[in-house]
């Protein structure tokens, strides 16, 4: 797996590095106290999760030989109350929080194949992750 270095620039700005020389910077909006120079964690999270679906998607539909043209993936994320979640059964107190996602395709498609898309759609990593038992430990120079 890849590394991730963010390290703190100015106000909430923060330089993100990755890979080969690879950057880009994360703040928060003008509204929460930033400057508004890049996209929020929640954001990030949710573009992580967007792309990751419209991957898993493509490669799919690529093995198959569909004629999948285009794959558009729509994201909100809040936090609501756990009583007011009709899908939350095992956590029904304190605060929840929902993604909601709508994933759309182009593409001369069957019925059938839309269906199945729908169903890869719930099956990428990221998806696997965030909907799975996450363990965040401290990280022990080598």
């Amino acid at each position: 797996m890849s590394e991730v270095i963010v390290s703190s620039l100015s106000n909430l700005q923060n330089e993100v590095r990755y890979g080969d020389n690879h950057t880009f910077i994360t703040d928060e909006p003008a509204g929460a106290g930033g400057d508004d120079a890049g996209p929020d964690p929640y954001t990030l999270l949710l573009a992580a999760l967007g792309s990751c679906i419209s991957m898993t998607v493509t490669r799919y539909a690529r093995r198959k030989g569909w004629p999948l043209k285009r794959v558009s993936v729509r994201l909100r994320q809040n936090r609501i109350h756990a009583t007011d979640c009709a899908e939350c059964v095992e956590n029904t107190e304190g605060y929840v929080h929902r993604i909601q996602r709508t994933v759309s395709f182009e593409g001369n498609l069957t019925e059938e194949q839309y269906a199945r898309l729908q169903e890869i759609a719930h099956k990428c990593p990221v998806h696997k992750t965030l909907t799975s038992a996450i363990v965040i430990s401290e990280l022990k120079d080598n």
